[in-house]
């Protein structure tokens, strides 16, 4: 009952920021075919790693399983092999000019069994996306969701066949020989499975994905000028060099260096676009803070010489939270505008607009780009699936009284160059939606807060499925205003921020807890990890200062006063999570966590009182 195991993002998430260079552990990655691909030039630790990290709760290998991998190969020596990935004293996958090479440790550590599929052209230059199944005497490859061939072996796959002590190898088999020469984009070993149906059909099925690495993922988008960018990746791409050049279909995607302009241009198939192009660079840290005033309006600020300093104001209307979020080159801001209400509610209503700005590279101030119909937003929530850019709005009330609504998810549109809506979920008082991946999975978790007649209400996490998000857990909660997903090493954790209890017309209590859950891999569901006393929270953090992982909550009201402590909690381990330090914050809403230079910091925003603070973190 594993997850599908992503080794490629293994792998990448080991080489580190150098994957984005051509450094990094012989880690390269190469843009070709209209997409990313990884190119390993020579063997290194970080393309290695025990397979007990994997395959966590069990010292066997599956007695079932499934190989999906996709891979580019433009010419293999006649009577070279090359290895796809192998495990040190365990399996294989080797393919030689026309065949494709499976090998496994027999019983009690005997010699290595060799499966082979003949008559496969992989090295034509092309993508190609290979699903292998594996069951007992059985096999079976799917070749770009169309070549299907079947294979049934004198020696079956052993059922005691230990991990103990084994590696997995990507791209070789820990030396230069065997070196894989080509591109790989997707590599996952799904247990227990045959994953030909998580992968096929496909409409591009020489591309199928059942999990690319997200790093893969970004490239210039087919379309409009303003979806193009050049990626900082090395690319297969020729420059042209010249004063006259033709766009076409023909060179879509290729470069054009104009020396008289001293210009870099991208052809977009019709056009060409600039790359590189002068201007001022980033103007550094930014802090956009909501207020609910509308005549005073909200603000964003600029981190300057170890402080925050008003660079823009832009006119709100009841703002409560402010998002970030890129496409590409561009930045947006949107804001959740959230009017009170005061009885004309058809008024308010038609009224209640939050607001997209981009940011304007020649004014250099954030613009008003979009207008949105919500309900009391109390959050916006932006993330990408499959090159997608969504947009997800926590719609709390509509009216006084009527809490059960749609809160909706937003797609943008790259023809109209707008975001449309995409998918309605029903929520309770919504708070705050916390979008996540988990290999190959998407996840958006939202934080009912109330229903209209009580706070213990059903938390909702959702998942990805076929183009829109489906059921995948309730959870149990207390006015919940806020999730946070984290990592720390393999394990995952969700967080929520419980506000406070309260039944009808009953006494609310405000000390309760906040609870820990950790994604358990055997259940595929999120289990109670820890629980933790908070007062009226609002907000978690979750933040890393060198290798020591942290927690901070937003405590906001006791029953009796906003002037509380916030309180700072350290991972230890077995122990969870620990308090160790306490600020003094006074109705604290929000917490984030940003680094300037070598220094570390965390900044409150107040609800109740008209001001933020910013703390420097000290380590001893």
């Amino acid at each position: 009952d594993l997850l599908p195991l992503d080794l490629l993002s293994r792998v990448l998430s080991r080489a580190g920021e150098g994957v984005r260079g051509v450094t990094g552990g012989g880690v390269h990655l190469i843009q070709s075919g209209g997409v990313m691909g990884v190119r390993l030039s020579r063997p290194h630790p970080s393309l290695d790693f025990p397979s007990s990290q994997y395959l966590v709760n069990c010292h066997l290998f599956p007695r079932e399983f499934s190989i999906v991998t996709t891979l580019k190969v433009s010419l293999v020596a006649p009577k070279k092999n090359e290895y796809i990935f192998s495990g040190r004293l365990l399996i294989g996958l080797r393919f030689s000019r026309d065949r494709l090479h499976f090998l496994f440790r027999g019983r009690s550590g005997g010699v290595m069994a060799r499966w082979v599929f003949r008559g496969i052209e992989l090295a034509d230059d092309r993508w190609h996306t290979l699903v292998l199944a594996f069951s007992g005497h059985y096999a079976t490859l799917t070749v770009d969701c169309n070549t299907h061939l079947e294979l049934v072996h004198s020696k079956s796959l052993p059922s005691d066949l230990s991990i103990q002590g084994s590696r997995f190898h990507i791209g070789s088999r820990g030396r230069w020989n065997g070196l894989f020469s080509g591109l790989i984009r997707q590599l996952v070993l799904v247990p227990g499975s045959d994953a030909t149906p998580r992968v096929c059909p496909s409409s591009n099925a020489g591309l199928a994905e059942l999990s690319v690495p997200a790093v893969l993922l970004d490239l210039p988008q087919k379309g409009t000028r303003s979806d193009l960018t050049l990626p900082s990746y090395e690319s297969e791409v020729r420059v042209s060099v010249g004063l006259e050049k033709s766009c076409s279909s023909s060179v879509r995607g290729q470069l054009w260096f104009n020396p008289i302009r001293r210009a870099l241009y991208l052809c977009d198939g019709t056009l060409w676009v600039p790359m590189l192009q002068g201007g001022v660079q980033g103007l550094g840290l930014m802090a956009a803070m909501a207020h609910r005033s509308p005549s005073l309006g909200s603000a964003v600020y600029l981190w300057r010489d170890g402080g925050f300093h008003l660079y823009q104001k832009i006119s709100t209307h009841g703002a409560l939270s402010w998002r970030h979020f890129t496409m590409g080159k561009k930045i947006f801001l949107v804001v959740s505008n959230s009017r009170e209400s005061t009885g004309k509610e058809e008024t308010v209503e038609k009224d209640e607009l939050s607001v997209i700005y981009r940011w304007n590279k020649k004014t250099q101030r954030f613009v008003h780009y979009q207008a949105l119909q919500t309900h009391c937003a109390r959050d916006w929530e932006a993330f990408r699936i499959q090159g997608h850019t969504y947009l997800a709005v926590a719609n709390h009330r509509q009216g006084n009284t009527n809490h059960t609504i749609d809160s909706v998810v937003y797609k943008w549109d790259r023809g109209t160059q707008l975001f449309v809506p995409h998918q309605a979920l029903r929520t309770s008082g919504a708070y705050d939606w916390e979008a996540f991946t988990v290999g190959p999975y998407h996840f958006l978790a939202v934080a009912n807060a109330f229903d209209g007649q009580t706070t213990h209400v059903d938390s909702v996490i959702y998942v990805w499925v076929d183009g829109s998000f489906h059921l995948f857990q309730t959870i149990k909660t207390f006015c919940a205003t806020d999730w946070e997903m984290f990592q720390i090493g393999s394990r995952v954790f969700l967080v929520v921020a419980n506000g406070h209890q309260l039944h009808g017309n009953g006494p609310g209590r405000y000390a309760i807890n906040s609870t820990i859950y950790e994604l358990d891999m055997s259940s595929q569901l999120f289990l109670r990890f820890q629980d933790i006393v908070t007062y009226s929270a609002v907000d978690w953090e979750f933040f890393t200062v060198g290798e020591e992982s942290y927690l901070v909550v937003a405590n906001s009201f006791d029953g009796e006063s906003h002037s509380l402590n916030s309180i700072i909690y350290r991972w230890q381990g077995y122990e969870g999570f620990v308090p160790i330090h306490r600020l003094p914050t006074i109705g604290c809403s929000d917490w984030e966590f940003f680094t300037s230079g070598e220094d570390s910091y965390l900044i409150y925003s107040s609800a109740t009182a008209p001001l933020s603070k910013v703390f420097r973190l000290k380590t001893h």
